[in-house]
């Protein structure tokens, strides 16, 4: 290991963020129809459980095969990114390794077998268990790769807000004090109900679109039916659930990451009483001069909304880049926000002190001098990942990606939510398989417009707090492994066209498949 987390070429630090970044959208392509999709098909299931109605089984199972499909895709994928820790960001998995390996170590023992093992009886095991055990499994599958994405994600969130931890000066490492506090954080929890309720969303939308398009064919219209009617219940539920759960995430996000917060609403200069921005005229492709702008152009906004959104009070302060910068308010835990200036002085002695700290016990000092350097090290340690920071542009994050993505991410919910209403109401009021051409085919289009929204999502929580990779803990270009940039420049290119091949392939099996249809053993009329 590098000591004290000396800075790496630039290139490798890009094609590695480069490279990780390409490994987790495509592999988030996959994620959320799995948790989507096991949901669906668990409805399915135990509707053939309680009516008997074996047409229900032949409707569970196609949709099961679908599942299967896309599920060998993420595991896959899944793989590579975790691997991807240890070869590319090996300083960061010495510093943290004792922490964030351990709900990983869960998630691959645990919520990985648990849903491997039952997805073989899920799907060979029709005939050959009952149907309560059956239906079991199904559940079961679905809640082993729910269980996997909260592991995985209370890894992330750790990132985003790091608790129960110590850190450790002998060992240069951070050492877990709590596993509940890492294991069972609000941000943690907020980020584990947002995600997974946004995954039910594209399974249902992905339900709904294969179903249209059966009954724009006239084909399978009471599978399409059926269906569709799941596919729409459960995604409003989740869409309005999605609406809620993105409140606490955002309310989450202004206590520990306020600078994302501003971000994300092009925030200059904030205060109370703040509106959130509903558009504005940003540069899309540069940073915008924020230290001498008051607010966006062109700027339209819902009054005291963003003071709700992000403190519960109509007239609640909200920082601006400006003032977290300059410091000097009351931050969320009721203490003075320090000045960026401030942070970076005492980063820096908090690394003066673990370097006079280690030399001084290398040469064998007394207690009392060792003491000093430790009590220096510890009072300054929160603003750790300071000491390498040069200038405050280093800490603002892209603008334009965060404030364009978030409101794609809000756009694309409200309307998915206007999209499940419609179609409840042709299946509750009209008769779908006479609806309008127009409505098979935007549901079609919802598929990959849901998948932006999700992918945004993704990048307002990762491009929103750059440039730490540990928020206030590790900056980004000391997390890297010392290796050597074409190496990894190299494997990104392997990698985009492993992964457009699996991604091409699990499309063209999906296409197959849904032209083929299901499977009757026997047809039954609802």
């Amino acid at each position: 290991m590098q000591e004290f987390f000396s800075t790496i070429d630039a290139g490798t630090i890009e094609w590695s963020r480069a490279q990780f970044a390409l490994t987790a959208i495509y592999h988030w392509l996959f994620v959320p129809l799995t948790l989507g999709l096991a949901v669906i098909m668990g409805i399915m299931e135990t509707c053939y459980y309680r009516t008997k109605n074996v047409f229900w089984r032949d409707v569970a199972k196609f949709w099961q095969k679908l599942f299967g499909i896309n599920f060998a895709m993420g595991v896959a994928t899944g793989i590579i990114l975790e691997f991807e820790f240890g070869t590319n960001w090996s300083n960061y998995s010495w510093f943290v390794g004792d922490i964030f390996g351990a709900p990983l170590a869960i998630e691959g023992i645990v919520a990985f077998f648990m849903e491997s093992t039952f997805v073989a009886v899920m799907f060979f095991g029709w005939k050959k268990v009952s149907a309560g055990f059956h239906l079991a499994a199904t559940w079961l599958t679905g809640l082993g790769a729910t269980i996997s994405a909260w592991w995985i994600l209370v890894a992330n969130a750790w990132m985003q807000n790091p608790v129960g931890c110590e850190f450790n000066p002998d060992t240069m490492r951070n050492e877990m004090v709590s596993f509940a506090d890492v294991a069972l954080s609000p941000f943690a929890v907020d980020k584990f109900c947002h995600t997974v309720i946004s995954a039910w969303i594209i399974g249902a939308v992905f339900t709904v679109a294969v179903s249209g398009w059966y009954l724009m064919k006239r084909r399978e219209i009471p599978l399409a039916k059926a269906s569709m009617k799941i596919g729409a219940i459960v995604g409003i539920v989740a869409a309005m659930g999605a609406a809620i759960t993105g409140h606490h995430s955002a309310f989450s996000v202004a206590q520990v990451q306020p600078m994302k917060l501003a971000a994300m609403e092009a925030l200059y200069n904030g205060g109370t009483d703040q509106s959130l921005t509903g558009i504005a005229l940003i540069n899309p492709f540069e940073q915008p001069d924020y230290a001498n702008l008051e607010e966006p152009e062109l700027k339209i906004a819902a009054p005291y909304a963003l003071s709700f959104l992000a403190t519960n009070d109509l007239h609640g302060y909200v920082p601006g880049i400006n003032d977290i910068i300059k410091g000097g308010y009351t931050n969320a835990k009721g203490e003075v926000e320090p000045s960026l200036e401030e942070k970076i002085e005492r980063g820096q002695q908090a690394i003066s002190a673990l370097a006079a700290y280690r030399q001084t016990k290398k040469d064998g000092a007394d207690e009392a001098t060792l003491s000093s350097y430790l009590a220096t090290l510890t009072s300054n340690m929160q603003y750790f990942g300071y000491g390498y920071i040069k200038s405050a542009d280093q800490v603002v994050p892209f603008i334009p990606i965060n404030f364009y993505a978030f409101r794609m991410m809000v756009g694309m919910g409200c309307l998915l939510i206007l999209f499940f209403a419609v179609i409840l109401f042709f299946v509750y009021r009209k008769d779908i398989t006479r609806a309008p051409k127009w409505l098979y085919l935007s549901a079609l289009a919802m598929i990959p417009l849901s998948y932006i929204a999700s992918e945004c999502g993704w990048l307002v929580a990762e491009f929103g707090r750059q440039p730490w990779t540990i928020q206030d803990m590790l900056p980004t270009w000391v997390s890297v492994s010392n290796i050597q940039s074409s190496s990894v420049m190299i494997t990104f290119f392997i990698f985009l066209v492993l992964f457009s091949t699996l991604l091409a392939v699990e499309l063209s099996i999906l296409i197959k498949q849904i032209k083929k249809g299901p499977e009757y053993d026997k047809v039954e009329s609802l």
